[in-house]
């Protein structure tokens, strides 16, 4: 039965990679292998030797012995869990996608696009770049990609260099998300369970995190793509509203409000999305109603917005497709990981690796091979599963430096996949980008900047 669950799981994944060659949108096999691959596990039920309680993060090696009963309860107390886990994660994003919507409702990534005076493309790549690694490891890379491709979608109108910019913009996003406590959900998983501490996964990961961005973005540099200047509309852009730079500004500190709202509160993010959300839309119903909503707003449908309620209108434009196929690929790997297949697939990884690098204070000693492979399994797989694995495997220290190289691994390791990170996926979404496009364009970058964060972590490690 496991083997007919990863049959299904490959088969759906290969359907999602060939969206455009067989014309089936990505979020319908990934609703299919998520609803057969759970069919399967409940029929199933009886012959499975091993559970993992997603709850507590152990694997139940007796689950083979318990009774049929015990056994149906734990299976819908795991669903519960991870489709809990799945829509936090789909909450919290239709609230940043939402707000970044009423943005554009106002007009308000104009003000951003009047400070880039520049029309060269290399300098705009390190703008967007610098962006989405600062930006990433205050607001996560999740909601750092949604803010920059929304701004890039109004900056450059070239679809084939847009797709480049988006690419470089996931490498950078995952990179800065690395090195911050609130900057990748994974990262976040070790550092809520007591493994890495913020002093020291600033100090052992900024660098290389720094460099898995600054690498693959000077080589892009060079690239034909981005060589020349941005094609612009012609006539005079007009100087942006004072009401479009109050909606951008109250936004974006809407939504850098959230990680604060956590710290403080210890409450999911998402809680504080929403309550961001809500502020955001009580002034952009206020704003829609004055005299500025369609006198200042310099938008074609600005007398059309003026009799609609902005927040219904930005909810009407929401990606939900993505949103859908989000929720059907990561409840599908929860299927795999509630079996301890993934367990089975890291330990596999440990037993066959030499035993080299990275000394553990145990006297133990854990591959460096193990763990770069556990970033190239994170961009196939996910990588919130897979350190949901490791936490389990491994009994290092806290700070340990296997802790910083796991973090540093599966949050960069993503963007070699567009479908391997949630920033890759919610660009995805939002710019159409065609899994083998971006496998042959960017995925040898993030490659190169994987690599050389990595090398650089080896060397710097040791200064810890």
């Amino acid at each position: 039965m496991e083997a007919a669950i990863i049959l299904v799981f490959v088969l759906g994944y290969l359907a999602i990679t060939m969206e455009h060659s067989i014309k089936i949108d990505k979020l319908i096999p990934a609703l299919i292998m998520m609803a057969i691959c759970w069919a399967l596990v409940a029929l199933g039920l009886d012959m499975f030797p091993n559970w993992f309680d997603s709850s507590t993060h152990t694997l139940i090696d007796t689950f083979g012995g318990f009774p049929l009963e015990e056994k149906k309860h734990l299976m819908e107390e795991t669903l519960l869990h991870h489709l809990g886990k799945t829509a936090e994660i789909l909450v919290f994003l239709l609230g940043a996608m939402t707000i970044v919507e009423i943005i554009d409702y106002f007009d308000g990534f104009s003000t951003i696009k009047g400070f880039i005076t520049t029309k060269k493309k290399t300098k705009i790549l390190w703008i967007f770049s610098i962006l989405a690694f600062i930006l990433s490891a205050i607001i996560d890379n999740l909601t750092a990609t949604i803010v920059l491709i929304s701004i890039l979608q109004k900056i450059v109108k070239e679809k084939e260099v847009r797709l480049y910019y988006a690419g470089l913009i996931i490498i950078a996003a995952n990179a800065g998300g690395a090195w911050s406590p609130i900057g990748d959900v994974t990262t976040t998983m070790l550092w809520i369970g007591n493994k890495v501490t913020t002093g020291h996964l600033v100090g052992y990961l900024f660098v290389p995190s720094l460099m898995c961005m600054a690498v693959p973005t000077f080589i892009a540099s060079f690239l034909p793509v981005f060589k020349g200047e941005l094609q612009t509309e012609e006539g005079v852009n007009p100087k942006p509203s004072r009401l479009s730079s109050i909606m951008l500004y109250l936004g974006l500190g809407a939504i850098v409000f959230v990680p604060i709202f956590k710290t403080v509160t210890h409450l999911p993010p998402y809680v504080g999305m929403m309550l961001s959300l809500a502020v955001v839309a009580i002034f952009a119903e206020i704003y829609s109603k004055s005299k500025f909503s369609i006198t200042d707003i310099d938008n074609a449908e600005s007398e059309a917005h003026a009799h609609h309620s902005p927040v219904h209108h930005s909810l009407s434009k929401i990606e939900l497709p993505s949103i859908l196929f989000f929720l059907g690929i990561l409840m599908a790997v929860a299927a795999l990981e509630s079996l301890g297949i993934l367990f089975g697939f890291a330990g596999g990884l440990q037993e066959m690796m030499p035993m080299i690098g990275t000394e553990i204070h145990s006297g133990e000693g854990v591959s460096d091979l193990v763990v770069l492979l556990l970033g190239v399994g994170s961009a196939v797989i996910d990588n919130v599963p897979l350190v949901a694995a490791s936490l389990g495997m491994f009994h290092e220290a806290t700070d340990n430096e296997l802790w910083h190289f796991i973090a540093f691994s599966a949050g960069t390791g993503g963007s070699m996949l567009i479908i391997g990170s949630a920033a890759g996926v919610v660009a995805m979404g939002m710019e159409k980008i065609d899994f083998f496009w971006y496998l042959k364009k960017i995925s040898w970058l993030a490659l190169i900047g994987f690599l050389v964060g990595s090398a650089v972590f080896m060397v710097t490690r040791t200064l810890f």
